[in-house]
């Protein structure tokens, strides 16, 4: 475990944040569902934006006997942010963001807000760059946060495990940290592939979130800020980019078939 004193980091600078996942998204009539969930002092965002119905044990997701997601198609996003900004009207959270929001939800979320979003957090690496959306953000006072900067290496893993066919699947898993462009630039810096991508994220004033469960590669990944990415290392990187119809690079069906066939699930088929 890395002790946050040796940073010399004060509690002010610290920022605990967690989501309200998608089971939890209920109507603002309903504050006492989402209220049951926050702590003070936290910042919260809401996980992505299609609704789910929860199951008689009040906690889990329902599925249905087809195997699908149960949808909630009562709930609109507008009534979901008057609910999360109710918790922080109510002094249990200090800031409330969104996660995996398209472009036209950002808008609207912006056009019916009182509390803007502090934050929003997407997948974001060389290989799904998200410039179109970053723009807007920060257009509105958005912050980003970049989860899966090193293009989520483990998801094949776990897309196998929990799906062995894959035929589902229909985004791209880019290889990114054993992509030749990205080991030439660490070996260049005598860095590794997971600096050089984590630097290029955070070199563009991108809050980043790499994860790992090793201590000397949480080490490792903090270690970034001793050196500087040149326009020529940038360029390569950026030519990196998948371009597709902009779809994520994480596949929600894997996890929540059905989601598609939610109206507001337009993470395949918008640029976000």
């Amino acid at each position: 475990m890395i002790e946050l004193k040796s940073f010399l980091l004060k509690n002010w600078r610290i920022f605990n944040l967690t989501m309200l996942t998608c089971k939890f998204f209920i109507k603002s009539s309903n504050n006492d569902k989402v209220s049951m969930f926050i702590v003070n002092d936290l910042r919260y965002l809401v996980h992505h934006p299609a609704t789910l119905k929860l199951a008689e044990n009040g906690s889990d997701i329902a599925f249905g006997e087809d195997g699908k997601v149960i949808l909630d198609l009562t709930t609109s996003l507008e009534q979901l942010w008057k609910a999360m900004e109710a918790q922080v009207n109510a002094g249990r959270t200090k800031a409330i963001g969104m996660s995996n929001f398209s472009i036209s939800q950002v808008e609207r979320i912006v056009k019916s807000a009182e509390i803007l979003p502090a934050n929003h957090q997407v997948e974001l690496n060389v290989g799904y760059p998200k410039k179109a959306l970053r723009e807007v953000c920060a257009k509105h006072g958005i912050t980003i946060c970049a989860f899966a900067p090193l293009g989520s290496p483990g998801r094949p893993t776990y897309y196998e495990a929990t799906r062995p066919n894959n035929a589902h699947l229909k985004v791209k898993i880019p290889n990114l940290l054993n992509d030749p462009i990205v080991i030439e630039i660490g070996k260049k810096h005598s860095k590794t592939a997971a600096q050089v991508l984590i630097r290029f994220v955070a070199q563009q004033d991108i809050i980043v979130i790499p994860k790992s469960v090793s201590q000397a590669r949480i080490k490792e990944n903090i270690d970034i800020f001793n050196f500087e990415l040149d326009v020529e290392d940038m360029a390569k990187l950026d030519s990196l980019a998948i371009n597709d119809d902009g779809s994520w690079g994480f596949d929600w069906l894997c996890c929540l078939p059905g989601l598609e066939e939610h109206p507001e699930f337009q993470l395949v088929s918008e640029q976000v």
